[in-house]
């Protein structure tokens, strides 16, 4: 069964009314095959997003276009075990991760 995520585009509008991603670092945790990722990468700054599913993090890598290839990194990694530098995110984001 195929599905499409978002078809009104109302979670897209509703993260963007809440955050203003411009320029901004982003940590996100549970990016999976990076469905949320998409929507607001391209206005950040610079985007680590992680996920502890290997499979789910090449998919994410596979379909990263090229423009954004050089500002959002995605790492096999689960937010217990992760320890970024002090202060290195302005925002961390989570979607279906609890």
């Amino acid at each position: 069964m195929t599905y499409k995520l978002d078809p009104e585009g109302a979670e897209t509008s509703v993260l963007h009314r809440l955050v203003d991603f411009q320029g901004k670092d982003i940590l996100e945790i549970g990016c999976g095959d990076g469905r949320l990722t998409w929507r607001y990468a391209d206005q950040a700054a610079s985007v680590l997003a992680i996920d502890p599913k290997e499979n789910k993090i090449a998919l994410a890598r596979e379909r990263t276009p090229e423009h954004l290839r050089s500002s959002v990194e995605f790492q096999v990694a689960d937010i217990a075990t992760l320890a970024p530098p002090e202060a290195a995110f302005d925002i961390a984001i989570f979607s279906w991760s609890i």
